[in-house]
């Protein structure tokens, strides 16, 4: 039997009480989240900071998203703050293997996140040192950003190529596409507002989990 394909939730907001509350809300279904973290530079949002999950003190295990230029310089806030994984954009810097270096030097693990028109080509000097490969099928920043389905084809192609490291997609992804987006071979799919802007966020993940493990 295949593995199954974990579901985890997208945490993104810039407000702290909204910050304790969608950790509070995903504490009853989960164990483990994604928080995105925005410059407003990279990305022409901004979010929460490590400061801000300091203070909140999940209980969740939790990985970085870092969506910010120059992420090189978060590394220490975000393993102090307790992160599990940092993930940064490759497009974001020129300095891949030594932000990689870093993460792992800091006692995480290290995965890197492309863009929707970013060539799968470019993380081959980079794939033996990574841990995981973060693909976005939106144009990142936003919740409810429209959803490429031409992505789809890069992480098979991904997967076909390198089908040991583990592999996730984030953005857009509903009830209406998951069960697709699952046939990639995908091992995690992250989901932000299918989740979070819901009537009942619990039961809505549950569903999302089972229509991509049916």
């Amino acid at each position: 039997m295949d593995k199954k394909i974990t579901v985890v939730p997208a945490v993104l907001t810039d407000n702290p009480q909204s910050l304790k509350d969608m950790l509070g809300i995903a504490a009853t279904f989960t164990g483990f989240v994604q928080i995105d973290i925005m410059d407003g530079l990279f990305v022409p949002s901004k979010s929460i900071t490590a400061t801000d999950i300091c203070i909140v003190k999940t209980g969740l295990k939790w990985e970085a998203h870092l969506m910010v230029n120059n992420p090189e310089n978060l590394v220490d806030d975000f393993a102090s703050a307790g992160a599990q994984q940092i993930i940064f954009h490759y497009e974001a810097t020129e300095s891949h293997g030594n932000i990689i270096d870093m993460v792992h030097g800091a006692g995480l693990k290290a995965g890197i996140a492309v863009n929707p028109d970013t060539d799968i080509s470019v993380l081959d000097p980079l794939i033996n040192k990574l841990d995981s490969v973060l693909f976005m099928s939106v144009v990142p920043g936003y919740y409810g950003s429209k959803f490429i389905p031409e992505v789809l084809d890069k992480i098979t192609d991904f997967r076909n190529k390198y089908p040991h490291i583990y592999t996730g997609i984030d953005g857009g992804i509903k009830e209406n596409n998951i069960a697709t987006v699952a046939k990639t071979g995908v091992n995690s799919i992250c989901v932000g507002s299918a989740v979070f802007c819901q009537d009942n966020p619990a039961q809505s993940y549950r569903r999302l989990e089972s229509l991509c493990n049916t």
